[in-house]
């Protein structure tokens, strides 16, 4: 399984009810979701649709660390290795 840049601007799109003119693709990866226009309640709310979704937990530290789309995936892709790796993996708090 893995998190792709598809299944954020689904998610962001749901969570967040995002800018139909806000365009998540390759050009943007590397520019900061406050640029994007994204708060930090959306992107919380992004986090736990994630978690859901795939079945992991995300750490609050995680989604604030994480200030772009790519830095996000990354971030969700490593825990979703951790998990399969050790199903009973529980992020540190």
């Amino acid at each position: 399984m893995e998190f792709t840049v598809k299944d954020l601007r689904r998610i962001l799109h749901e969570a967040a009810g995002a800018d139909e003119g806000i365009d998540l693709d390759v050009s943007t990866l590397d520019t900061e979701f406050v640029e994007l226009g994204y708060e930090s309640i959306a992107l919380l709310e992004t986090g736990g649709r994630i978690e859901r979704e795939f079945g992991i937990k995300l750490d609050d530290e995680t989604m604030t660390d994480s200030a772009t789309p790519r830095a996000l995936i990354d971030a969700v892709n490593a825990r979703i290795s951790e998990y399969q790796r050790d199903p009973s993996f529980t992020p540190s708090v």
